[in-house]
């Protein structure tokens, strides 16, 4: 395949923690696509230590890993799943800790590795980091907030062969950006440090996450992406886990919820950008109704790989490393399934019982259980387990009735 899709973020948006995509490539003169802009080049979990590694278990290798390289962040955001502060944090896996934990990683996969945090620039040793992993045969990209990104940053970022960085934004205005941050002046450096990212030649993402409070924003903060040039835009929908706990009552009802991942449907026909929801797992389901409504097939040629993957892949081609080494299906489900400080990364992801269960769609409870298109969506575990406790219960977010518990019997298209 050379026609290499957004295929790190789709990984990621079930259920991850960022998400990064690679260089844009775009797609035929003239011809217009759902999503907008595609990418092209490096293919996660494509290479040769992937593919024995199914044949030998039967089980998919992880395509994306997202790395908290560091929980050290100069920023107090609102809704940070890892309640990041400024300063130290004791037991965070040493360079060659993080060197031996991608040693094994390689065994199996050659996945995009996302080094964030906290904010990942703040560790001195990021970039013998970024090095090792382009040795090893991943590709290292990076979730930052931009703040600290200077013209000698961005000039390590295009030395060091980082592809594209992904960039929260979560406000059209600095005021409102600035509160939700928790610091003054935060907007006109990230906007500042896109723009100076950019001028060195490292694609740009930006990621907004979507509550009660910018719900109404969503086209304004499209319309700030596209000014700025960047190459995609990606709207996440709050997972209430870390400080977005305090945000409870901010999160979406579920009605609203699925308007705006009708709305983002509509939006990803004309966009230029590549653009697309995470975290949430419905919007695989809302594009197959829309498509039926619409006599349209769900095809890769169209759809790009909207057609083929899956909503929350936490366990299943995705998973997060946390800053002491624990690993989870993603960076918003509160479960630790070991610690590459101890056992290797590769015995985790093959063993853990929680990760095989992720991969059975036949164990989840409830409407998602009873669903047909549990297949493309699964809901989001993370938020199932925050909510009720259980993470294989139904989806908490979800208005959609199942075809079976109405008595019909309906087919994704």
């Amino acid at each position: 395949m050379t026609d290499i899709e957004q295929e790190m973020a789709d990984a990621e948006k079930g259920c991850g923690q960022t998400a990064v995509g690679i260089p844009m490539g775009g797609h035929p003169a003239g011809v217009q696509r759902h999503g907008g802009a595609r990418s092209m080049g490096f293919r996660p979990g494509g290479g040769e230590a992937a593919a024995a590694y199914e044949a030998r278990t039967g089980i998919k290798a992880p395509r994306i890993i997202a790395w908290e390289i560091t929980r050290s962040c100069n920023l107090s955001c609102a809704h940070c799943r890892a309640a990041a502060e400024f300063g130290a944090y004791e037991g965070e896996l040493s360079l060659d800790q993080i060197k031996s934990t991608i040693d094994d990683i390689v065994t199996i996969t050659n996945p995009i590795i996302i080094l964030t945090g906290g904010e990942p620039l703040m560790r001195p040793d990021i970039w013998e980091i970024v090095d090792y992993a382009h040795e090893k045969g991943a590709m290292p990209v990076i979730g930052t907030n931009a703040t600290l990104i200077t013209d000698e940053i961005a000039s390590k970022m295009a030395e060091h062969r980082i592809p594209r960085i992904s960039v929260s934004v979560d406000f059209p205005t600095a005021a409102e950006h600035d509160e939700f941050r928790g610091q003054v002046g935060c907007f006109d450096k990230t906007i500042e440090g896109i723009k100076i990212a950019k001028r060195h030649g490292v694609g740009v993402q930006i990621n907004m996450t979507v509550t009660t409070m910018n719900a109404d924003r969503m086209e304004e903060m499209h319309t700030l992406a596209e000014s700025l040039g960047v190459d995609a835009f990606h709207i996440f929908m709050l997972v209430p886990t870390g400080r977005g706990e305090d945000l409870l009552d901010k999160e979406l009802p579920p009605e609203e919820y699925e308007k705006v991942l009708e709305w983002a449907y509509e939006r990803q026909k004309t966009s230029s950008l590549h653009f697309k929801p995470t975290d949430a797992p419905h919007y695989y389901r809302i594009i197959r109704q829309k498509a039926k409504a619409e006599g349209k097939k769900v095809t890769r040629e169209e759809y790009g790989l909207d057609a083929m993957t899956r909503g929350c892949l936490g366990g299943i081609t995705f998973c997060f490393i946390s800053h002491v080494g624990d690993i989870q299906p993603c960076g918003y489900f509160d479960m630790q399934l070991g610690n590459a400080k101890n056992q290797p990364f590769s015995q985790i992801w093959t063993e853990s019982k929680v990760f095989n269960e992720l991969r059975d769609y036949s164990l989840l409870k409830g409407k998602c259980g009873a669903c047909e298109y549990k297949a493309v969506c699964g809901g989001c575990r993370a938020r199932a387990l925050s909510v009720t406790g259980d993470y294989l219960a139904e989806e908490p977010y979800c208005v959609y009735v199942p075809a079976s518990m109405r008595g019909e019997c309906e087919e994704p298209a």
